[in-house]
């Protein structure tokens, strides 16, 4: 099978793309589009972005077809040899799992915009880039031929999942640079206004690529991968995973080279690199193989991306790159987000992982439900530290990762929530039921566990109070945008929910005083005084009056090391971070 990417009119951002497919052998043919892609958790329903759908054989006359699903075309192929689909695909969104065309790129993700045969998919498929002479390529796809590894005209993927699993972007203002580890090739793509700092970025990506050799025991699913990275010249973060490359979209473009936006950048990308074992060779069993005409549901959501998100931030601290501060600042976000969320009294994380598909990423309904990246990442913090305790320090949550990737990823079979929880109380010699049963299972506040848990390496969970006044005192958070200023939540039963304020009232003024971007400060002026707020929401002007509560609401949760450790927890702290204390 064979895939043709051309344009014409790169403003229109519109590609060309012609399936072709030979030894048609039935009468009826059905064509698929994925409804979405690996790595995000919810419907795409990509067929949206398709235009001038047609069909023809191999002389070009035309075939009749008919659609069948949103996403699935039959096409009638009686008494022909090859089965030609041409059509246009929409490109104008510019994120880490999208498709984009513009006059300076052609950036794809196959799996938005690839068709398929359903009961051909695993066989091998091509790929033709009719670009500007001018334009290199980046792609972990191999090349057609050793004669196009150069070029990359030409590309080649072993089957279908492979194509989908393998974006690329042809441009001819990428920058590129490379090292090799243990064997493996490491492809370095900027694509975007930048000026990367080779010898930093190289220097720091090797180090903490390697500590995740060193805890996956020098093994990874690919012997070659590509970062590939749009800078963009706004505030952005996003990134996407798969076996051999990953795409991450983050900026401003003045910014990523320094301070903590390259420490972003270095934490999306030890993230990405992780699932590389965790979700794309290690999957769960309702994932493998992908069923790209539906949703795939899962409940271990938990472990695909929160025990990812904890090794993302944990492999820089063991290897030096974060400091004690960027540790503890990286966990406490991940807190912080669970005691502001209060789906957490409502749908445990493992019925939140189940739940991506109904309501995927944007929270709809308040409160409803947890995230499968900062809960997850707590729960796999606390199982690691757990697994630790029981074991006497012998084993942890990498030797879990370890087991999963040789027992099930290098057996190509899924595991199950079953044999992720067997897999752990093995490492710990120690039944886990109580602890999945109340927080994995089951919808509450981490706090009484994370305190235990972290004691263990002498850590302490620690409460501030919130430094705007109308967090504290009103019980809400806002945008600080300018120029409209936006409820973006509401503390479940404080004074300013029962005065009747709604998510999403824009604040005109309060006690009489416009409200541009000053909040903040309008508040903490006002004290303890009356409050009159002026509010609008779906054109409705409404007057909301309250007395400020003497109450805190949306404290402040932090971890820090304790100032009294035992030799116990020093040691304890030393085996887990590889760190002194």
């Amino acid at each position: 099978m064979k895939y043709i990417f051309s344009y014409s009119e790169a403003h229109k951002h519109l590609i060309d793309i012609e399936f072709i497919a030979d030894n048609i052998k039935s009468d009826e043919t059905t064509i698929q589009l994925p409804a979405w892609r690996p790595g995000r958790y919810e419907l795409g329903n990509f067929a949206k972005n398709i235009k001038e759908f047609f069909s023809q054989d191999e002389k070009g006359n035309p075939l009749p077809f008919h659609k069948a699903t949103k996403d699935c075309w039959k096409i009638q192929t009686k008494g022909i040899k090859e089965l030609h689909i041409k059509y246009s695909y929409y490109a104008v969104d510019l994120n880490a799992g999208s498709t984009f065309l513009d006059e300076k790129q052609l950036y794809v993700n196959p799996v938005n915009c690839c068709v398929y045969i359903p009961e051909r998919i695993n066989e091998a498929c091509e790929v033709e880039l009719k670009i500007p002479d001018n334009y290199i390529v980046a792609t972990s796809m191999l090349a057609a031929t050793p004669k196009e590894k150069k070029s990359k005209r030409n590309l080649s993927a072993k089957n279908y999942h492979d194509l989908a699993d393998s974006p690329f972007i042809a441009s001819a203002t990428l920058q590129h640079n490379m090292f090799v580890m243990d064997g493996v090739e490491f492809n370095l793509w900027f694509q975007g206004e930048c000026k990367p700092n080779w010898t930093k970025v190289i220097n720091d990506f090797f180090i903490f690529i390697n500590e995740q050799f060193v805890t996956m025991k020098g093994e990874i699913p690919s012997d070659e991968y590509h970062f590939l990275f749009h800078i963009l010249p706004y505030k952005f973060h996003h990134g996407v995973e798969h076996l051999s490359s990953t795409v991450i979209a983050i900026g401003p473009s003045y910014e990523v080279m320094r301070g903590d936006s390259f420490l972003e950048l270095l934490s999306v990308s030890s993230h990405e690199l992780f699932h590389s074992w965790n979700i794309k060779a290690i999957r769960p069993a309702e994932m493998y193989p992908y069923d790209y005409t539906k949703e795939n549901y899962s409940k271990l959501g938990f472990v695909c991306e929160g025990v990812t998100t904890y090794y993302g931030d944990f492999f820089l601290y063991r290897s030096g790159i974060y400091s004690d501060f960027e540790v503890n600042r990286a966990l406490s976000k991940h807190l912080q987000n669970h005691f502001d969320n209060f789906g957490r009294y409502n749908l445990s994380v493992a019925d939140s992982s189940f739940d991506s598909w109904l309501d995927g990423y944007t929270e709809i309904v308040p409160n409803r439900k947890t995230s499968i990246y900062s809960e997850g990442c707590l729960i796999a913090l606390m199982t690691d530290l757990m697994i630790r305790k029981y074991s006497n320090n012998e084993h942890s949550l990498d030797d879990v990762m370890r087991h999963l990737y040789n027992e099930f990823a290098k057996k190509e079979k899924g595991y199950t929530e079953a044999d992720y929880k067997s897999t752990v109380e093995q490492m710990a010699g120690h039944s886990f039921d109580e602890f999945f049963s109340n927080y994995v299972y089951t919808a509450n506040s981490y706090e009484n566990a994370l305190r235990e848990c972290i004691d263990y390496v002498g850590l302490e969970l620690l409460t501030g109070t919130s430094k705007k006044y109308h967090e504290k005192h009103y019980g809400i958070k806002t945008t600080d945008a300018h120029p409209i200023t936006k409820v973006t939540a509401i503390y479940p039963n404080s004074v300013i929910e029962k005065a009747g304020i709604q998510l999403h009232d824009e604040l005109i003024s309060i006690n009489g005083y416009p409200v541009k971007n000053n909040f903040a400060e309008w508040s903490k002026y006002f004290g303890q005084s009356e409050i009159t707020l002026i509010v609008s929401n779906i054109g409705k002007v409404r007057t909301v009056i309250f007395m400020p509560s003497v109450e805190e609401y949306y404290k402040l949760y932090f971890v820090q090391k304790t100032t009294t450790p035992t030799e116990a927890q020093k040691m304890n702290f030393n085996s887990w971070s590889k760190r002194k204390f």
